[in-house]
């Protein structure tokens, strides 16, 4: 059976289906780093706001 010369399947795409994906990575990738980043400094400043108040006696 023959391949029809329009039916490229896949591999008229695979250059803008790569961009798309390394995109879609780095775009999950600075969120990800973006909320460690919120979450870490959330954590120290509340430590540091619960070590500045005084214990209960």
């Amino acid at each position: 059976m023959m391949r029809s010369p329009l039916a490229a399947g896949f591999d008229g795409h695979s250059a803008v289906t790569l961009s798309r994906l390394k995109d879609a990575v780095a775009t999950t990738l600075a969120i990800g780093s973006l909320s460690l980043c919120l979450v870490v400094t959330l954590t120290v400043l509340s430590i540091k706001v619960s070590m500045a108040m005084p214990l209960p006696a």
